[in-house]
């Protein structure tokens, strides 16, 4: 049994290196694609898991409950995302494959390539609009204060579908043409440190702002309407609940789930790793989750529970819109949130063109037009779409489910031959197990959300 391992991981390690370290017969070996170091990829992995889901989770722990949400929730979504990059990498260093698209062929043939590439794709776009949806909200709103504006009087440049088609065209586009995902590695830290700052700003709020929130004329704004509802003035109103269960509830697994993908962005990092193996990735994994687990973790702690709106500097804003310290931290979130598109786009790019172009080498032409078109259609969305909750919630309940646990498990069970894990042993159980997890929350989040939609519009119609 020993020796069938040995054998099975030397060709496990011969078929990786034929696939991604070609080389001319008795020539210096050329290597591809394996230059990023340790830390650059984890500023890149830290830096898509992070994204716009931290604005959100705020809202979700409001609607849930400091025990339901911190203590069982978001520890469990970590660990079983950490696991489900063990799954994905383990698939990929069986056949020697690092993209997602082509475990998805090996294990379903086109079918599965095209399914991969199809969720991939909409999570990303997906992800990629609640990006440029905060740019949307949040930037005429840094210029209204810089400008010393206390409303926004309808200029072209406090138009929010204005300044996201700036953004895109003067920082996002340009990046978004790099070559390789590791060059990012230094945005992606920057990016990185806007939101520490982020996070040591809403921390210092926590013992700054009044509860329940007063605006500049000492107004209590308790009675602000919040998701469908409306909250009352009571003493409940400014504290972390123990537990708690609403229809807003039917948000917070999709929004956990969406604060916690990463997954269409492991194996294109993992490509361009420098001295590659899968326990040097899944170490790059495990100390992205960790680091993110923490931020996430001291936001939701520190941030007023009961008083929170599905983005969270909305909240801050109807305490004082001219604040110093909020204008900062909205630069901030803006900076780090228009850094991340571009590590996004990558996967989205990667699955079209083992679509539409498989077998073709890079073509400079093609991979900035593909890159071009995709801005350009998440442009489209973000100026039609309503809320960034629903964004998260929608693509939360769907793709994310789909990447975190049913796509890695299926993979798993189809692609490690029975020679290494039979049907039956325990690995492949939990593989199948842990898939059926990911389908359960795709079927209850979009269930529960579809009834919140429905209430919700039925108390709309009868005046509520």
């Amino acid at each position: 049994m020993t020796s069938g391992f040995c054998r099975f991981d030397g060709l496990d390690a011969l078929a990786e290196q034929e696939e991604f370290l070609p080389h001319k017969s008795g020539s210096k070996k050329e290597i591809h694609f394996t230059d990023t170091s340790f830390g650059m990829s984890i500023f890149n992995l830290s830096n898509a898991i992070m994204g716009s889901g931290i604005l959100g989770l705020a809202f979700a722990m409001s609607n849930t409950g400091i025990i339901l949400l911190c203590e069982i929730l978001l520890v469990f979504i970590a660990i079983l995302s950490a696991y489900s990059i063990h799954l994905l990498l383990k698939s990929a260093g069986v056949v020697g494959i690092r993209a997602y698209e082509q475990l998805g062929n090996r294990a379903f043939g086109h079918p599965g390539k095209m399914l991969a590439a199809v969720i991939i794709t909409v999570h990303n776009i997906g992800a990629m609009s609640s990006y440029l949806f905060i740019v949307k909200s949040e930037l005429p709103l840094v210029i209204q204060a810089f400008l010393g504006k206390q409303e926004n009087t309808g200029e072209w440049f406090l138009n929010g579908n204005f300044l996201i088609i700036i953004v895109s065209a003067l920082i996002i586009l340009p990046l978004a043409t790099m070559k390789q995902l590791g060059y990012l590695g230094y945005t992606s830290g920057f990016s990185l440190s806007c939101m520490v700052f982020f996070l040591i700003s809403v921390i210092y709020k926590k013992f700054n702002i009044p509860c329940p929130l007063e605006d500049e004329d000492h107004h209590n704004l308790s009675h602000l309407s919040h998701g469908h509802g409306y909250i009352n003035g009571t003493d409940d109103f400014c504290e972390a609940k123990m537990f708690t269960i609403n229809s807003q509830t039917a948000y917070t697994i999709p929004i956990l789930a969406f604060a916690f993908v990463c997954h269409p962005e492991v194996l294109p990092i993992y490509t361009e790793l420098r001295d590659a193996t899968k326990k040097r990735m899944q170490n790059v994994a495990n100390i992205s989750i960790l680091a993110m687990f923490i931020m996430y973790l001291s936001e939701l702690h520190t941030t007023h529970y009961c008083n929170v709106e599905s983005e969270l500097l909305h909240t801050y804003s109807r305490v004082d819109p001219l604040d110093v310290l909020v204008l900062c931290v909205r630069l901030a979130v803006l900076v780090a949130v228009t850094l991340t598109v571009p590590v996004v786009l990558f996967p989205i790019r990667r699955a079209l063109l083992q679509i539409l172009f498989p077998d073709k080498p890079f073509h400079w032409a093609r991979h900035i037009i593909i890159a071009f078109c995709l801005i350009s259609l998440v442009n489209l969305l973000v100026i039609f779409v309503p809320s960034i909750r629903d964004i998260f919630g929608l693509i939360g309940a769907t793709s994310a489910p789909s990447l975190i646990f049913i796509l890695p498990g299926i993979f798993y069970i189809r692609i490690v031959p029975e020679e290494q894990e039979p049907m039956f042993s325990r690995s492949k159980i939990q593989a199948a197990c842990f898939a059926a997890v990911g389908f359960i929350f795709m079927v209850m989040s979009l269930s529960f959300i579809i009834i919140d939609w429905v209430t919700g519009e039925s108390r709309s119609g009868g005046g509520h």
